[in-house]
């Protein structure tokens, strides 16, 4: 694929159109990206392997570029296996190779391949890497989302290689917006290690970067101002829009009844944004995507075990992983003989931080009825007086 990074940076990446889960556990519409990048100068680097499913694409990738040259260096970034899969490959191909790596990333290193030591080179904070024109400077990111990450920054064509930081789901090519699945990859992948993304953007807010190659999703250029505010909001776990997003886990349909009531409340209210979700059916990734986007959780369900419906159980239990903080939310359950599905989500909001639980609740005995209506309409009030 011709991508055009610079005169002397090219892309050997390799889109899987094919995958429809990353990780095992991520839905895909539009494949995934495993991006490389080759450094040509007096001496050849190149940033980063592949996934096991595109070696044979990767190493083919490098010989279109490279021809009869041989690369001098191996940058590993990242030692996650959809990022290192190659390395053995290309060190076999290439037995002059040196594999450059964090220093945080000795202990680890063995787990992923078995090079010789001698041809590893563990590189520090601040540490440089002469290629000629080019000098790479590296930058120790740990916990993003990785101990071992590292990104570095060539100061000539002014790149900063982000291993998956400001990477996204889907392949390079694919034909929407960056935002969305950038939004939905962060929260689920990176988005517990805020603390860690901010030390990254503070150390990277020193550099001019005109160009950012993630090891997911496109290159970035003219929106790396708009990419790094979002990263910014992101990681201080502050809500990129004022509105609510109502996560429903109805079991009967009840619920889910109640929940379409309250949409309307409140748009009618005047909320200035209102998303919602059936959890029992809809992409779990996209709905922790939406608890953060949103500055209000409204989370219905039902009562269910002497606790709360298990798709509700399920979404608290991903949040509270990824570290949901700084939210206001509110809470309404449905319950035909034994309520508690009020107390147990209480409860498990109860251990994140920084979260405000509106006193105001509402407990629907199965059907929905016009008293419950009107705490309904009583507590969007409630919900808009905190957006």
């Amino acid at each position: 694929m011709d991508i055009k990074i610079s005169d002397s940076i090219k892309y050997i990446g390799v889109n899987d159109y094919d995958i429809d889960l990353f990780e095992s556990q991520y839905m895909l519409e539009n494949g995934m990206a495993y991006n490389s990048y080759v450094i040509l100068d007096e001496k050849i680097a190149i940033c980063d392997s592949v996934d096991k499913i595109a070696i044979e694409r990767w190493m083919n990738n490098i010989s279109e570029v490279l021809g009869d040259k041989a690369p001098d260096y191996l940058i590993v970034h990242h030692l996650e296996p959809d990022h290192s899969a190659g390395i053995e490959a290309i060190a076999e191909k290439f037995p002059e190779l040196k594999i450059v790596i964090s220093s945080g990333a000795l202990r680890m290193f063995p787990q992923f391949c078995t090079i010789n030591p001698e041809r590893v080179i563990a590189v520090k904070e601040g540490e440089e890497l002469s290629l000629g024109e080019h000098t790479l400077t590296f930058y120790m990111a740990p916990m993003v989302h990785w101990p071992e990450v590292m990104v570095s920054y060539d100061s000539k064509d002014k790149v900063l290689f982000s291993a998956d930081a400001f990477g996204k789901f889907g392949t390079v090519d694919a034909d929407e917006g960056w935002s969305c699945e950038a939004r939905r990859y962060y929260f689920n992948i990176v988005g517990k290690y805020g603390k860690q993304v901010q030390a990254l953007l503070a150390k990277t807010a020193k550099l001019d970067i005109q160009t950012i190659c993630p090891l997911h999703g496109p290159i970035l250029t003219d929106t790396i101002p708009e990419v790094i505010n979002l990263y910014n909001t992101w990681s201080k776990y502050e809500p990129e829009d004022r509105g609510v997003f109502i996560a429903v886990a109805s079991i009967h349909g009840n619920t889910l009844g109640a929940a379409e009531k309250m949409k309307e409340i409140l748009e009618a209210k005047g909320c200035p944004r209102v998303a919602m979700a059936d959890l029992s059916r809809d992409d779990i990734a996209e709905c922790v995507e939406d608890g953060f986007r949103h500055s209000v959780l409204l989370c219905m369900a039902s009562s269910y075990d002497a606790g709360v419906f298990a798709p509700m159980a399920d979404y608290l239990h991903h949040l509270q992983v990824k570290t949901f903080q700084n939210r206001t939310v509110a809470l309404v359950e449905n319950t035909s003989w034994a309520p508690s599905g009020l107390k147990t989500m209480k409860a498990e909001f109860e251990k994140m931080s920084n979260i405000n639980i509106l006193d105001k609740t509402v407990s629907i005995k199965t059907r929905v009825t016009e008293q419950n209506i009107k705490e309904l309409e009583e507590l969007a009030d409630e919900i808009i007086k905190n957006i």
